[in-house]
């Protein structure tokens, strides 16, 4: 009897086993079609010739996407097929950000992204809305996700303080001349719904998060280094003292700054000695917009 129970419950076991993997297959193989079609449609976020194109076309992605998020096991498909959108998991691995943007007519852009929460159930996704023109001081706001200041990001950093918190390196087109990076700040509040800018900067008085602008014809270092604890970027300066209040013709001058943290704050440092930074190359680091454009000239 207890030999006839033992092969039932291994039989039972097995059975469990393969009909778990086959949905796990299934899933996946459910993934992969949506993430063909999010491919073409991101393709044609970036190359289609009028805004309404591109309007439209972004708008079936975003249909489509939340669709293939309610897939179980969605937060583990990476979906790296899809060049146009930044898909970026936290340190910790609780959450992930998915961020995109939308190029306007007049080249200026509107940015759209989600958080994705790391459940091992429903799914639970947070939309970000591009609140940006209608922030009148950017520097000094602290927002929620309806009120978002939209950007690419391309990193994650987890800060362990009092209050715990996240660090996000971004890029965001601006305009026809000029583009920013951003250093912003994520946090969750005890009802577990995120909170975007924080005072932890000892750089500019009262700062909730750093942005940087400068010509758009230039590239600007924004980088992590871990190992040092260190974000270190490009010192922006104007070609011309003329241009002093002219941001958009600010470029990177071969001199670094950086931020150290510091007991749970990022304090300033000056003229880094980037001989002391190590120099590995990372796409990362790249505007998420030279993607986009390598999607425009390749047709790919």
């Amino acid at each position: 009897m207890k030999r006839f129970l033992l092969f039932t419950f291994s039989l039972l076991t097995c059975y469990n086993c393969f009909a778990q993997h086959a949905d796990e297959s299934a899933n996946t193989k459910q993934l992969q079609v949506y993430q063909d079609s999010l491919a073409d449609l991101g393709k044609a976020i970036v190359n289609k010739e009028t805004g309404p194109e591109r309007i439209n076309a972004n708008y079936q992605f975003i249909k489509t996407l939340v669709t293939a998020l309610k897939v179980p096991n969605s937060y583990n498909f990476p979906f790296d097929s899809v060049k146009a959108v930044t898909i970026v998991n936290s340190p910790d691995n609780t959450f992930r950000i998915i961020s995109w943007h939308v190029t306007n007519d007049d080249d200026s852009y509107r940015f759209y992204g989600a958080i994705q929460m790391n459940t091992n159930g429903a799914l639970h996704l947070i939309p970000l809305e591009d609140y940006s023109p209608l922030l009148k001081n950017p520097e000094d706001s602290v927002v929620d996700n309806r009120k978002w200041y939209g950007a690419q990001y391309y990193k994650i950093i987890k800060v362990i303080a009092e209050k715990p918190y996240y660090v996000l390196l971004g890029w965001k087109g601006y305009t026809a001349d000029a583009t920013k990076k951003v250093i912003e700040v994520l946090s969750f509040n005890q009802n577990g719904a995120p909170v975007f800018g924080m005072p932890v900067f000892d750089y500019k008085k009262g700062q909730k998060r750093i942005i940087f602008e400068y010509t758009r014809q230039a590239s600007m270092l924004l980088k992590y280094i871990p190992e040092q604890h260190l974000i270190v970027f490009d010192h922006l300066s104007p070609p011309d003292n003329k241009y002093k209040n002219r941001p958009e013709m600010y470029g990177p001058d071969l001199t670094y700054d950086g931020l150290r943290l510091k007991n749970g704050r990022w304090e300033f440092v000056q003229d880094m000695d980037m001989r002391n930074v190590p120099s590995e190359q990372d796409n990362n680091y790249i505007d998420p917009k030279k993607s986009a454009d390598s999607i425009k000239m390749t047709g790919q």
